[in-house]
């Protein structure tokens, strides 16, 4: 039983770093770190470096950083479509690191499971964000971020604390994000075609999506 409850919890806390750290990467090492050197998260021997003074000390500066980028319209995109070539590499690494000394096979397992688990966070987000974007006022990025960065921790603590609620939780999340991520691609594609529309001048038609061009020199004039 003991066993059972240990595997359960690796598996938990390998994902729950990976969904994680597609989200806000650097609230998740700076958790762990500190979590670690302050003896309440006991870290697997392959993530002690993140207790190392100038891990937190990076991890801390760096998420400040994007505390501030992450509500500024516009900006957060940019920040987000860098963040697609690190949070994705770095959710697969410390997924992989959880599950301890392995042999390849299962180290390159669980790497592929975390990255996927990390991008289909990161994506979500991205993509939220660029929807959000389409309306200057800065209320909803403020909102979105702190709830990002809430559900950060929360799902951290979940992994920690109560790991079998969090796979579930976590169940439940993959196919709300399965089920959302086509609907946000038609979106992001109807922004993209406004925006594309109003720089060429044209009418926007919603239901087939294609650009009625307004040639004013073919349009039949008045003769008198």
């Amino acid at each position: 039983m003991d066993q059972y409850q240990s595997i359960i919890e690796i598996i938990a806390l390998s994902a729950g770093v990976a969904w994680a750290s597609g989200i806000n990467l650097y609230a998740v090492l700076l958790v762990l770190g500190l979590g670690g050197v302050t003896g309440n998260i006991d870290l697997p021997t392959e993530l002690a470096l993140l207790e190392n003074p100038l891990v937190i000390a990076a991890a801390g500066l760096m998420y400040m950083v994007e505390f501030g980028v992450d509500k500024t319209p516009g900006v957060d995109t940019i920040w987000d479509s860098v963040h697609t070539f690190i949070r994705i590499p770095a959710g697969a690494m410390l997924a992989a690191s959880t599950i301890g000394e392995v042999e390849p096979a299962m180290a390159l397992a669980t790497a592929i499971v975390g990255g996927s688990l990390a991008a289909s966070s990161h994506f979500t987000k991205a993509g939220t964000r660029l929807l959000i974007n389409s309306s200057p006022e800065p209320v909803t990025n403020w909102a979105a971020s702190i709830t990002e960065d809430l559900a950060v921790l929360a799902g951290l603590w979940l992994a920690l604390s109560h790991p079998m609620v969090f796979l579930v939780l976590l169940v439940l999340i993959i196919g709300l994000t399965i089920w959302m991520l086509p609907k946000l691609w038609k979106l992001i594609r109807q922004l993209f075609h406004r925006i594309r529309c109003w720089f060429n001048g044209e009418t926007y038609n919603s239901e087939s999506e294609e650009p009625i061009v307004l040639e004013l020199d073919s349009m039949p004039r008045n003769k008198n």
